[in-house]
């Protein structure tokens, strides 16, 4: 059960008994119209006779007392009042993710983002895996129909993008993915505890990052720096190209 889920039904439970939609929403930190959608959104009923429920004044600290200071107001409250501010202008969907994320610490959402980027990058590479240094992807640029006097024709652009383009660009893609994973982590760092166990998996993730992006700066090395994108306007050119690709890669 998650968490809106579970106060949910706590403050359904409050509902029945009586209490006020202002009081609902303070004590579970919420806003006063996430209440009320709850209860039009589920069909809240109140039990036959129940009383409402008055808010109870508990003796505070004399004015100005700063006892309290740095510490903070209980769970919820301040949520209450954030929460109201923004229902005006954010959707209702938008706030029960707020309301989750109320429980989760600097540290926790910063680790959230780790996982994905470090995900995006694994997908990456089924996306750009590329099977031999000859696979070439063809794809029109441009099309146009050319008139005469008395003949008609067409002419086609075509682009190819060798082997060699596409994991050019999957490499920098992938150098600035893991720059940006590098910073969460530093950052995640910073923040978390000592003993927080996430720190290990970290290791290990430093790690492959590590090793990937030597391999990278290895393969970038190796690649040659004319390598790029070529537009051509017809198949004899695509020929004599390919021709001397070929040739190029072929061993002394």
């Amino acid at each position: 059960m998650t968490w809106v889920d579970d106060n949910k039904d706590k403050a359904y439970r409050d509902y029945q008994r009586g209490m006020k939609y202002k009081d609902i929403a303070e004590k579970y930190g919420v806003s006063l119209n996430t209440v009320k959608s709850w209860k039009k959104r589920y069909g809240w009923t109140r039990e036959k006779g129940a009383h409402k429920t008055k808010g109870v004044h508990t003796k505070g600290a004399p004015i100005g007392n700063k006892n309290a200071a740095g510490h903070g107001p209980p769970k919820g409250n301040q949520n209450a009042i954030v929460h109201g501010f923004f229902s005006k202008y954010i959707p209702q969907e938008t706030l029960e993710i707020m309301g989750m994320l109320d429980e989760k610490s600097p540290a926790d959402l910063i680790w959230d983002q780790i996982i994905i980027q470090y995900a995006a990058i694994i997908r990456a590479q089924q996306i750009m895996f590329v099977t031999d240094k000859n696979e070439m992807i063809k794809e029109i640029k441009k099309e146009k129909e050319t008139w005469g006097e008395n003949s008609r024709g067409s002419e086609t652009e075509w682009e190819f993008q060798f082997a060699w383009d596409r994991q050019a660009t999957f490499l920098n893609a992938q150098s600035r993915a893991m720059s940006e994973l590098r910073s969460l982590i530093k950052q995640f760092n910073e923040l978390a505890h000592e003993d927080d166990e996430r720190r290990l998996k970290l290791e290990q993730m430093q790690l492959n990052i590590d090793k990937t992006k030597a391999k990278i700066k290895e393969i970038t090395n190796e690649s040659n720096p004319d390598d790029r994108t070529i537009i051509i306007n017809n198949e004899d050119e695509m020929r004599r190209i390919l021709n001397e690709r070929n040739q190029n890669n072929r061993p002394d």
